[in-house]
């Protein structure tokens, strides 16, 4: 039930801002800006995230790989595709798309819970690595242009990425120290530590080994997503019919980046609140920066519509076999 009001209380709030937005710059502005974006334009742009989809699975599976276990690149896309459409519309259910990844490759490909989320940990990991790689520069480039921005934007956004640059900081600190964090996490919460955490672990740090060729394709992909992005965002502005510098197309994609790490359902309204400043001082106009944030949503909301699809049929599919377990074991009893 918190859960549950935490989703409505962030989507209401994203709604706010939506609202806010459209209101500030025009609701027929934002609709002639949109319309420039037609026919093969908009194909070009669902096709590269299509592609972003395809690398993140890519990763994914190389991540199993090195660990010995090879999955087919079909089933991966779909077991990635149900835990975006998760993440995108729930962002408040903290880790609930990992441990469904874990929970489908346990029951689905017998691989050992440990294995499994230790896959989706780095996975993670890598991705919000290669993320604060792009905002760390994209805003140090939107500095050097523009200045600083308003300071009740900068705090509420500075704050997000010091938060999650500290965790990645103090991840890989601990990990190339070999050091436990599940240990440290557990004496400061008073809690006794079962064996699974620490399996987990284990695993995470088999893989993090500097001389160890695939970790280094795994960040190669992550990089390789963001590289995808960063082609897609120069696009779109372009097909909007505005120039731009591929170093201001880096700092949009780090202010991507960075709305998307506050927990509202599709980045509903952050991303536009954030790019309207971004845009405004980089001279693309108002309107561009809305109608910007909402194809990209709309994109993005394809792709997650598909993942909702394969998470129903998934649920599906352990219903049925969960009561045809149950009706089996009815069936045995009465026998007997």
């Amino acid at each position: 039930m918190r859960k549950f009001l935490l989703f409505l209380i962030s989507l209401l709030i994203g709604v706010m801002l939506f609202v806010w937005i459209g209101k500030l710059v025009g609701w027929q502005e934002i609709k002639n800006a949109f319309l420039v974006f037609t026919g093969w334009q908009g194909m070009v742009i669902l096709g590269l995230t299509i592609l972003t989809a395809l690398v993140g699975t890519w990763k994914w599976k190389e991540i199993l790989k090195s660990g010995g276990t090879n999955i087919s690149f079909g089933t991966l896309l779909r077991t990635y595709l149900a835990s975006f459409s998760i993440r995108y519309f729930a962002p408040v259910i903290i880790i609930g798309a990992e441990l469904f990844q874990g929970y489908i490759l346990k029951e689905r490909n017998l691989v050992p819970w440990s294995k499994g989320m230790a896959s989706v940990v780095i996975d993670r990991i890598l991705e919000w690595t290669a993320n604060l790689v792009v905002i760390f520069f994209g805003v140090l480039i939107f500095l050097l242009m523009i200045g600083l921005p308003p300071m009740k934007l900068m705090l509420i956004f500075g704050g997000v990425f010091l938060v999650f640059a500290s965790g990645i900081i103090y991840f890989y600190f601990k990990t190339l120290k070999r050091e436990s964090i599940a240990k440290a996490f557990a004496k400061i919460l008073k809690q006794q530590l079962d064996s699974q955490p620490l399996e987990i672990e284990k695993e995470i740090f088999n893989f993090f080994k500097l001389k160890k060729l695939s970790m280094w394709k795994a960040f190669g992909f992550s990089f390789l997503r963001a590289v995808v992005m960063y082609f897609r965002a120069w696009l779109l502005i372009l097909f909007l019919g505005k120039e731009i510098s591929g170093l201001a197309v880096f700092s949009i994609l780090g202010f991507t980046y960075l709305a998307v790490m506050i927990p509202i359902p599709t980045a509903l309204g952050s991303h536009e609140a954030i790019q309207t400043l971004v845009f405004n001082s980089l001279d693309l106009g108002l309107p561009t920066a809305t109608a910007f944030t909402m194809i990209i949503r709309g994109a993005e909301f394809l792709i997650a519509l598909a993942g909702v699809i394969i998470l129903f049929r998934l649920g599906l599919i352990f219903l049925k076999n969960f009561l045809f377990k149950r009706l089996e074991k009815l069936t045995n009893q009465n026998d007997f």
